[in-house]
């Protein structure tokens, strides 16, 4: 039986997948490998460049012109700064990697000796350069999770591999590839021994290339889902592709998740009769989310860093920064499939799900101290009462929001996620929130959807951070609320203004007046 993979390398025999070997340009790189070029293949986590690695080796293999060989140097990392320990550590590694994968027990008779004549500084270098001499096969060499190595033990690393550059192919690897999360141009290396960090491009001046693997398409999301229909005979209903690459644009792990949650973890989908709907993939995404997954859990710690706070901070709070973000800290957060950067250069959040995740996060513990609930705002008919809502947010906020926002560490964004926790917490019991936010857009789009026995309600909330004068931004703001609306498909619509001006009396910031935008009444609520 085959499954949606969430965890390690995919397995063909064990797992649906789109053929490794399909996620990158295969002509390309053997071109880079015939011209005996060292380069870099990086993607966020969980995109699939290990299976990628591990598949282009086994077909480098299987052609007999090369010895290819895979090595994780993660075993590395708990020696931190430790050369010595770190080094035994991958030269033990790519010992055992050699004799699983060609057989050659080279590496290990030689490596003790060369460790003590060499030290742990020269060891790898060494060991590299007698293993390619010793076949006339040209060798080829995949160092994986290369970034998990820190400081001196990644600049001895790296430092090794440059200095045996130019003597390959007989007496170095013809080719290498260091894969990681980021490119290595973006390593920044404080060493113990140095004042100034050591930038990656020039401990590693020698890279040709750096690739990326891209994410799924949606056409193949659609490959992927038919692989499981094909097997199983259960169906995909229209509608759940589209679903899908709205919720993921692609992320691979976010795409076989859902559909692991909905046909394997979930009893009722494992029914092979029954069709998988739209609103069985909005479960598993809800489901994904409240179990915090490791994959969303390791995500989120990244945000507790300054300069991923740096980027992505203005985009909760959808502030015009042009000139401030650094160059460094966006390529970080790219790298870390944290955000997306278009042609025009706007940053947004990478997908629908980290538009959930982040702000319901970085709210977290606040919204877990909130008393409120739901019942409290439902009305007979089973709709929510979005005026009282609001109504008494406005009273929350005007209390307790110099308290909360404090604790917030993304403070520049408080009243936006302070905004979140509370509406989270009250559609928590039966509805959901979804989020549009980027940099530079000047606000941000919540849209509440609450299903009721009458069927669905859908409300549209615009925050906005008061800038100019308040009329203004009401104008500029009700534009935008009946926009949204609009393409929402609403008639219930609400722009909410918060007023940070320092010293200004609680009295002139809060009002509650309705406005008018092409015939559409909005509520405005000012804060």
């Amino acid at each position: 039986m085959r499954f949606f993979n969430t965890a390690g390398p995919v397995k063909a025999e064990i797992h649906y997948c789109v053929p490794p070997l399909e996620r990158f340009d295969l002509d390309d790189v053997l071109m880079l490998i015939r011209q005996q070029k060292y380069f870099v293949l990086h993607a966020p986590r969980q995109t699939g460049k290990t299976s990628a690695l591990l598949a282009l080796m086994d077909y480098l293999n299987s052609q007999g012109q090369y010895r290819c060989v895979y090595v994780n140097v993660e075993v590395g990392q708990s020696a931190r700064e430790d050369v010595g320990a770190a080094m035994q550590a991958i030269v033990g590694a790519l010992a055992s990697s050699a004799r699983r994968t060609l057989n050659d027990t080279f590496v290990e008779d030689i490596r003790s000796e060369v460790l003590t004549k060499y030290g742990s500084h020269g060891v790898f270098g060494e060991i590299l350069s007698r293993w390619a001499a010793n076949d006339a096969k040209p060798l080829i060499v995949f160092i994986d999770e290369i970034d998990a190595l820190v400081g001196d033990t990644l600049v001895t690393m790296l430092r090794q591999l440059r200095a045996g550059y130019s003597h390959r192919p007989k007496h170095f690897p013809q080719s290498i590839v260091l894969c990681g999360v980021r490119d290595v141009r973006d390593y920044r290396l404080h060493l113990s021994n140095e004042k100034a960090p050591v930038a990656g491009g020039s401990a590693f001046n020698i890279r040709a290339e750096s690739l990326r693997i891209s994410d799924f398409s949606q056409a193949d999301i659609e490959t992927l889902y038919q692989q499981h229909t094909d097997a199983t005979g259960q169906p995909f209903a229209p509608g759940v592709i589209e679903q899908v690459w709205a919720l993921t644009e692609g992320q691979p792990w976010l795409v076989n998740a859902l559909a692991y949650d909905t046909c394997f973890r979930n009893k009722a989908g494992r029914d092979r009769g029954l069709v998988i709907t739209p609103e069985a993939i909005e479960e598993a995404k809800e489901a994904l989310i409240l179990r915090r997954e490791t994959h969303l859990d390791q995500l989120v710690h990244k945000l507790q860093e300054t300069r991923v706070q740096r980027v992505i901070e203005p985009v909760l709070a959808g502030e015009h920064l042009a000139g401030q973000l650094h160059p460094d800290d966006v390529a970080y957060a790219v790298d870390l499939g944290l955000v997306k950067q278009e042609i025009n250069g706007a940053l947004r959040l990478a997908n629908a799900i980290y538009q959930e995740v982040i702000p319901r996060e970085l709210a977290w513990d606040i919204q877990s101290g909130m008393s409120e609930e739901p019942q409290w705002y439902v009305q007979p008919d089973g709709r929510l009462d979005l005026n009282r809502l609001l109504s008494a947010f406005q009273t929350f906020f005007r209390e307790h929001a110099e308290h909360w926002i404090e604790r917030f560490q993304y403070k520049e964004a408080g009243p936006q996620l302070l905004m979140q926790a509370f509406l989270q917490r009250i559609v928590n019991g039966g509805g959901r929130i979804e989020r549009e936010y980027g940099l530079g857009r000047m606000r941000t789009d919540l849209l509440v959807i609450w299903p009721y026995p009458g069927g669905v309600q859908k409300a549209v909330i615009e925050l906005k951070i008061l800038y100019k004068n308040l009329e203004q931004t009401i104008e500029a703001g009700l534009e935008q609320t009946w926009a949204y609306m609009d393409r929402c498909a609403t008639a219930d619509g609400h722009l909410v203004i918060f007023d940070r001006t320092p010293g200004k009396p609680w009295e002139d910031k809060i009002f509650q007046r309705q406005g008018t935008f092409r015939g559409h009444v909005i509520e405005i609520w000012g804060m």
